[in-house]
């Protein structure tokens, strides 16, 4: 197959431009962790890291945020974690963080044992204390950019 001046033209503006974003960019694999369960995400809390957290139903606007959150997680990787949370298969743990606007992300961090642990039921139950903020900027690369300077997470940019 013989390739066109056109065809050949753009090849060469995707391969070698850097701001070019009219295609698709290759991040290669996937750096979105899949909620699957409370557990496996306190245990990812307590590798130490930020924790980005979509909340999303499915709606036109969920695929947008699916987009940045993929390009966001691979910019950031490994030093900030990004998790999707499907919430009609988690409702429970979508309903916890009490909000009936979807989709919405919040940043989960520091992970402490809680001081005072009360009464508690067993013995083997561990309570945590973890600090939770809105995300409240522009959905964006740019926009976690700015929101991880002004909060003072620690992270390095790849790419």
């Amino acid at each position: 197959m013989i390739e066109s001046f056109l065809d050949r033209m753009v090849s060469q503006l995707r391969s070698t431009c850097k701001y070019y974003t009219g295609y698709p960019k290759d991040l290669g694999p996937s750096r979105i962790i899949p909620f699957t369960s409370e557990r496996q995400f306190v245990q990812l809390l307590h590798e130490g890291r930020p924790v980005v957290v979509a909340f999303t139903i499915k709606c036109t606007y969920t695929q947008h945020l699916d987009k940045v959150l993929e390009e966001a997680a691979a910019k950031f990787y490994p030093h900030i974690k990004f998790v999707r949370v499907e919430c009609p298969k988690y409702p429970g743990f979508c309903l916890t963080r009490q909000r009936n606007e979807y989709p919405f992300v919040e940043v989960f961090y520091n992970p402490e044992q809680a001081a005072s642990q009360g009464k508690s039921v067993d013995p083997n139950i561990t309570k945590y204390s973890v600090k939770v903020l809105p995300f409240n900027y522009d959905q964006s690369v740019y926009g976690f950019r700015e929101y991880f300077k002004k909060h003072d997470f620690k992270y390095s940019e790849t790419n």
